[in-house]
């Protein structure tokens, strides 16, 4: 199967600067590298400057091809390095509503879910409402990230188009080994987040494991601190349209 997902180098050499795909990353790579104004995600930040990131452009936006390639990320990567991340970018579309983009990012999970071929991690709870749940692929639990151009106010999830972050949970392990470790990186994503946000930070945003917190609650930030919106992944269950007919449609 080709290779689709790309490193930076490869993103510069494979599209023209006028293409989508372009614009897109290079809009990317100026909140990456700002000095200016600190990308809250340090994470993120230090993944790009160490050239440990992966990208891929989906148009249409297939789930089938996702699946193919997020398997295949997941397989090699640790060979990218502690801070690595797949950043999946989609051709810009006229923007919807920030409830339409929710769905969209559940829907898009629903379905990698049934597409993937390995049985769920035995250390990660099936029941979404726990405290240990992760969103799991190809025996990976994978943190995700949904940024849209819909957010206005936090513009910490902000893109000019629906974007997918999918962040291996062993990530964050490394960084965060040590009580010590995770306090200070805390500290300095929320010092970043309170001046590029508009709204103050999200009160859903905690420590994986935490008991009165939740991970598939943090995928998806609305502008606002207000609760949106149940159990998505579990809503879904029983739901099987096509992403990419329902937007060949539109």
């Amino acid at each position: 199967m080709e290779r689709l997902f790309l490193r930076r180098g490869e993103v510069v050499s494979n599209f023209p600067v006028s293409s989508w795909q372009s614009v897109m990353f290079s809009e990317f790579e100026a909140q990456m590298s700002s000095e200016a104004r600190p990308f809250p995600c340090v994470f993120g930040v230090t993944g790009h400057r160490q050239d440990q990131l992966r990208y891929l452009f989906l148009d249409p936006y297939d789930v089938a091809v996702l699946g193919q390639q997020l398997a295949r990320y997941v397989f090699q990567a640790r060979s990218f390095g502690p801070n690595t991340s797949l950043i999946v970018f989609t051709r810009p579309r006229p923007v919807q509503t920030l409830d339409a983009y929710y769905r969209k990012m559940w829907l898009t999970l629903d379905q990698l879910a049934r597409l993937d071929k390995s049985p769920w991690p035995a250390n990660i709870p099936e029941q979404i409402d726990h405290p240990m749940w992760e969103f799991s692929f190809a025996g990976e639990p994978i943190f995700v990230v949904c940024t849209t151009p819909a957010h206005v106010m936090r513009q910490s999830r902000r893109s000019s188009a629906f974007m997918l972050t999918f962040q291996p949970r062993w990530v964050f392990e490394k960084i965060l080994g040590t009580e010590k470790a995770a306090n200070a990186a805390f500290a300095e994503v929320r010092k970043r987040l309170i001046p590029y946000d508009s709204a103050s930070p999200s009160p859903l945003l905690g420590r994986y494991g935490a008991t009165d917190g939740r991970e598939y609650q943090q995928y998806f930030l609305h502008d606002d601190n207000n609760a949106h919106g149940g159990c998505p992944f579990a809503k879904l269950a029983n739901r099987t349209p096509s992403i990419e007919n329902k937007e060949q449609a539109a």
